[in-house]
């Protein structure tokens, strides 16, 4: 970012008077909530940094790190005293107090745009980093980032930095947020198609080598047919002959393939009723395999055309949560899980996931299911009865996307868990319900 920019930037906040919230989005995107209008990003990633306006719907992940902590309790709710450039230089001070019940207490954030330095530190009135959101060493940089050592400062450039007026900088700040609002949606809609796409591919190649259930059910009758024969023909067949000759139930002479091996009619008999067995199971194997792979292709193709249609990076975000580390809990293949502001919503992928979600829920849970059609079932995990409607509207679109491909308006009802009473398999019958209207595409 431009130097003359930023100074720019810092001239139009200083009409700035409180902070209402602020948290990290993602892993290093903070947001500053001054007042209704003014919802500021401030993307601290190294060789990319950027101030935006703009309004982020939801966050997949709720940052609980010392630095996030501090943050949000140093400045949510606070009274800004000043917003400066600092050393004149690429960094912004943004001096706050908080009001306790026995004491003011007064914080700076600085948020530092400078290439490699890029960071966002908390600091007390003496200079003393409180936190940050990157520690540094002595040993990485010559300017140590550490908790309750004063920070040194960086050297000032060298250079005069030339001048470039901006015309309107509030719409210079909106813009930037939707150019890389763009930019970065399209780069995680190719990333996320190309990844499902092959998924995908994967499936339906597995579908098509699969043997046809109607060939083996035509084996097992036909291989049960000849036993009864057989047991029907017994005083003529002799043991080892590889064909014989016997008459049809109607009389017809019918020439049979014996089993090799066979020391008794008997045995042939008992040979073909156990091909005709295991036919019979194996076909019964393939259907509910396929009948497996048709509902993951389906949830698939569901999945890529909801990527399709996000509309910002933080909806294909939350579709794609990063994997628990450490947790020795295997995620069951039939349910998709995904994080909406800290909450987990699980996701029935097929009817064998609805059937697993229904059983697994919790009295106080919300189920969501659209109204009077099959779709997918939706659990919120949560103890609250009181959700956030932004959370039930995210939770309810998940359902939407995940059971329909027409575009269009959607009922969808929601209950606590309690309130479903189980018919049989996924079907239901729920009283005491809510109902969204939710959009699709």
């Amino acid at each position: 970012m431009r130097f003359s920019y930023l100074k720019q930037i810092v001239e139009y906040m200083q009409q700035l008077t409180q902070i209402v919230a602020v948290y990290r989005v993602n892993d290093t995107s903070i947001k500053v909530v001054f007042n209704r209008e003014n919802n500021w990003n401030f993307e601290m990633a190294r060789g990319n940094s950027a101030i935006t306006i703009g309004n982020i719907p939801t966050r997949g992940k709720m940052y609980q790190a010392p630095f996030d902590i501090l943050l949000a309790k140093r400045f949510n709710r606070s009274t800004i005293q000043s917003i400066s450039l600092h050393n004149n230089d690429k960094i912004i001070r943004i001096t706050a107090s908080t009001s306790g019940s026995y004491k003011s207490e007064t914080t700076i954030l600085q948020l530092e745009f400078t290439g490699k330095h890029t960071n966002a530190i908390l600091l007390d009135k003496e200079g003393i980093v409180l936190e940050a959101l990157r520690h540094i060493d002595e040993d990485i940089s010559s300017r140590s980032v550490r908790v309750g050592q004063k920070l040194g400062e960086i050297p000032t450039p060298p250079y005069t930095p030339q001048e470039y007026p901006l015309a309107d900088v509030r719409a210079y700040l909106l813009e930037t947020f939707a150019q890389r609002s763009n930019a970065k949606l399209d780069q995680l809609k190719n990333e996320k198609k190309v990844l499902l796409q092959k998924r995908l591919s994967q499936l339906k190649k597995h579908l098509d080598t699969l043997d046809e259930e109607s060939l083996l059910l035509q084996e097992s009758e036909k291989s049960q047919y000849a036993g009864h024969l057989v047991l029907a023909n017994l005083e003529s067949i002799k043991p080892y002959e590889k064909t014989v000759e016997v008459n049809d139930f109607d009389g017809t002479p019918v020439i049979l393939e014996l089993p090799s091996g066979c020391s008794s009619a008997a045995g042939c008999a008992e040979n073909f009723f156990k091909r005709s067995k295991k036919a019979k199971q194996k076909a019964h194997g393939l259907y509910q395999e396929r009948s497996n792979l048709e509902d993951k292709i389906r949830h698939l193709e569901l999945f890529i055309q909801t990527v399709a249609e996000a509309s910002t990076p933080e909806e294909i975000a939350l579709l794609f949560p990063p994997k628990a580390t450490g947790s020795k809990q295997k995620n069951s293949d039939s349910i998709a899980e995904f994080w909406i502001e800290g909450v987990k919503v699980s996701l029935g992928k097929s009817e064998k996931g609805n059937i697993e979600l229904l059983r697994n829920a919790k009295a106080r849970d919300i189920w969501i299911h659209l109204k009077d059609r099959p779709s997918a079932h939706v659990v919120i995990t949560t103890d609250k009865q009181q959700l956030p409607e932004k959370l039930l509207e995210a939770a309810a679109k998940l359902c939407v996307d995940f059971s329909v491909f027409e575009k269009g308006g959607y009922l969808v009802d929601y209950t606590p868990r309690r309130e479903v009473k189980v018919q049989e398999g996924a079907n239901v019958l729920y009283t005491n319900y809510k109902t969204l209207m939710i959009q699709k595409g």
